[in-house]
């Protein structure tokens, strides 16, 4: 792109191209996440954007042929567009949080919560072990190639100010919304089961043999049994959030069109 040549009217279209990917660069993981410096962020979007523009820049109106309020809706939906489609990435890893969080809680790992430097929220240890080995799967995967790569096509279907919200669109944002229980069941319930079914050997034990302090037996036993399940279900952990992230292009592709 010859920036020498651009003239107020390509820089106004450029600012649409913009803000739509840093928008998105916002909100996709890893490169979204409070650890990245912003002006990493701003640098990534103002690359992809350049090298985006060229393409897209004759599908862009003239700026002069938009009034005031117009014009702010459009960039409101330049915005939007990015937001939504980083957003729906945020689901998996919300599913992983919150099945870390039950089963540290089985675990009694409740009161040794840390702060997790992502979000500065107190999380599980397990919680947080289980989402940076989810954030290693969505490197390894490439799946951030995928939102790239959406970001591009998504001109092709969205034709800048041209952002349309309908029910249709909420509706599916609400279907995408339920990966969190989702992925939380699956990932935390085999080793929930087994932590349940330790809780209850541990009470039979208590109730046949009471000389046993079952409480000083049973913290280091749920512990043991905890982190035992959570090495042996690590294939199946693998396996399911792949899954998602595979499936990442064609929910993406399904918001695109519904936009």
């Amino acid at each position: 792109m010859n920036f020498s040549v651009l003239n107020e009217q390509q820089v106004a279209a450029f600012i649409f191209v913009f803000l739509r990917m840093s928008a998105m660069i916002v909100m996709i993981p890893v490169f979204g996440e409070r650890t990245v410096p912003a002006r990493v962020k701003a640098g990534l979007a103002l690359i992809i954007s350049m090298l985006v523009f060229p393409f897209v820049r004759t599908q862009i109106p003239p700026v002069e042929h938009f009034d005031f309020l117009p014009l702010v809706t459009g960039m409101t939906g330049e915005v939007l567009i990015g937001l939504i489609i980083g957003f729906t990435a945020r689901f998996v890893f919300a599913g992983v949080q919150f099945a870390g969080e039950m089963v540290g809680l089985q675990m009694g790992f409740s009161i040794a919560n840390i702060i997790d430097p992502i979000t500065s929220a107190q999380v599980s240890i397990i919680a947080e072990f289980q989402f940076l080995f989810a954030t290693l799967i969505f490197l390894i995967v490439d799946a951030h190639h995928v939102f790239l790569l959406a970001m591009v096509d998504s001109y092709r279907i969205i034709h800048p100010l041209s952002f349309h919200f309908s029910g249709a669109l909420m509706a599916a944002i609400l279907g995408f919304s339920r990966d969190v229980f989702i992925v939380a069941v699956k990932v935390s319930a085999p080793i929930i089961a087994a932590l349940l079914f330790t809780s209850i050997g541990l009470g039979i034990i208590a109730r046949t043999v009471p000389q046993i302090n079952i409480f000083i037996v049973g913290f280091p036993l749920q512990i043991a049994v905890g982190l035992i399940f959570i090495g042996l279900t690590i294939p199946v952990f693998l396996k399911v959030i792949e899954g998602y992230f595979f499936n990442y292009s064609r929910d993406i592709g399904i918001l695109i069109r519904l936009m």
